[in-house]
This record gives C-alpha cells, sequence and structure tokens, in this order.
C-alpha cells in the first residue's frame, strides 16, 4: 500500500519538477537560439539604416535557425506558469483567485514574446525586396517584444501579493519583493516607442538588458522555487501516506 499510495506523490514531483527546470532551460534555448541568429550579442537598434537591417536578416541560414530555436525556448515558460499558478491554488481564495490572473498574464506574456521571434523568422525566410518593408517588419518585431508590459506587472504582482499577503503561499516573503522589483523595472519598456536613440531605445541599456536581466532573474528564481516546493510537498505527501 505505501508504495502505490507514494506513486501519484511520486509523479506531482516530477510534472512540477520537470516544469520547474523550464524556468532555466528557458533562458538556455532562447539565448542559444538568439547567439545563433546573431540577436545577441549586439541586437540591431531604431537607428540602424535599412541596409543594415536587410544584411542582417540575409546574413545566411544561422538566422532563421536561431529564430526557429528561439520560439522553441521562448515556448518552455509556458510548463513554468501553468506551476506557478498550480503552487499558487493551495493558499487562500485570494491566492487561488491571483493564481487565476497570474495564469492568464503569463499566458499573454508568452504569445508576447514568441510572436515577435515569428515576425522575425518570416524577415528572414526569403529576401526582402523593399528594404523599407524590411525596416517596418523589423520595427514591429522588436516594439512588439519590448512594450508591451502590462502583462509582465500584472503577473509579477499576482505572484508578489500571494507571497506576501497570504500565509499558506506557498513562495516566501523574498520572492514577492523580488517580483515587484522585477515588475518596476519593466516599467520603462514603454519608453522604446519614443527613443530612436540612447538608453531608452529598445536595444539600449534601460530598455533591452535590463528587462533582459530582470526576466532572467525571475525565470531562474521562479524555476528553482518550483522545484524544491515541488521536493517538499512530494515528500510531505509521502509521509501522510498510510
Amino acid at each position: 500500500m505505501a508504495r502505490s499510495s507514494s506513486a501519484p506523490a511520486d509523479l506531482r514531483q516530477t510534472v512540477l519538477a520537470v516544469c520547474g527546470w523550464c524556468g532555466p532551460l528557458t533562458i538556455l534555448v532562447t539565448f542559444t537560439g538568439w547567439l545563433i541568429a546573431g540577436v545577441l550579442p549586439f541586437p540591431l537598434g531604431p537607428s540602424d539604416s535599412p541596409d543594415e537591417v536587410v544584411a542582417f536578416y540575409g546574413d545566411g541560414m544561422h538566422v532563421s535557425i536561431g529564430f526557429v530555436i528561439a520560439t522553441l525556448g521562448i515556448s518552455l515558460v509556458i510548463p513554468l506558469i501553468a506551476a506557478i499558478s498550480h503552487l499558487m491554488l493551495t493558499g487562500t481564495p485570494e491566492s487561488r483567485l491571483l493564481s487565476v490572473v497570474q495564469l492568464v498574464s503569463g499566458s499573454v506574456t508568452a504569445v508576447l514574446l514568441l510572436v515577435p521571434m515569428l515576425i522575425m523568422a518570416v524577415i528572414a525566410f526569403r529576401p526582402v525586396p523593399d528594404p523599407a518593408l524590411a525596416v517596418l517588419l523589423n520595427d514591429l518585431a522588436w516594439l512588439l517584444f519590448i512594450t508591451p508590459v502590462a502583462p509582465f506587472i500584472i503577473q509579477n504582482l499576482a505572484i508578489a501579493a500571494s507571497a506576501l499577503r497570504d500565509p499558506a503561499s506557498p513562495f516566501p516573503g523574498w520572492l514577492g519583493y523580488l517580483n515587484c522589483w522585477i515588475a518596476f523595472t519593466f516599467s520603462f519598456d514603454v519608453l522604446a516607442l519614443v527613443f530612436k536613440h540612447g538608453p531608452f531605445t529598445w536595444n539600449g541599456v534601460l530598455i533591452f538588458w535590463l528587462a533582459l536581466t530582470t526576466y532572467s532573474i525571475f525565470l531562474l528564481a521562479m524555476g528553482l522555487m518550483v522545484r524544491h516546493r515541488a521536493t517538499d510537498r512530494a515528500t510531505e505527501e509521502v509521509g501522510l501516506a498510510p
């Protein structure tokens, strides 16, 4: 009986642990794709000329391959989002509502990250006959990727509210404060719609690099916390089994 009763706990531990590891894997796979495509370490900026934009996307098949890998990497955030909401369901009724907010807003963020990569892959698919069209599509992809920050902020604040206000939350208070800080850093990104030069452009230090750093911290911290909680919950369930 003990062996059979522990099987569901083992399965839940495995599934949650895999979802948790999807956080760090999102960073690893996506960065690999961007390095192959040439997005990193120096992404295109709004001040680049049409010829530079066309040259970037027409540089070779490795650009398309890199964006394909990046889309796969970004998609790995979906299991992590689901696992976060699953853990939040164990809290108070207010936290259960926040888990839905986190799930919906997190799902929207996944789409907002994925669609721009697909647009970039389309630009690289074949030579663009009109450089102005390439610039327009590149602007569309980057501004869609950087500026729609509201769903990201809502996701962070939902997690923070659960961690800071729910005594039964699976997440510690420091993780709530971390999510508040990350949400604040995202608030600068809307300025990319205004500036074409300087630190507030879409590839600037205070936009792309700050958001890239803090979102990577979010994925790493939440992924490792989900994995940690998966181990804790499985141990508790096995201990309670007859």
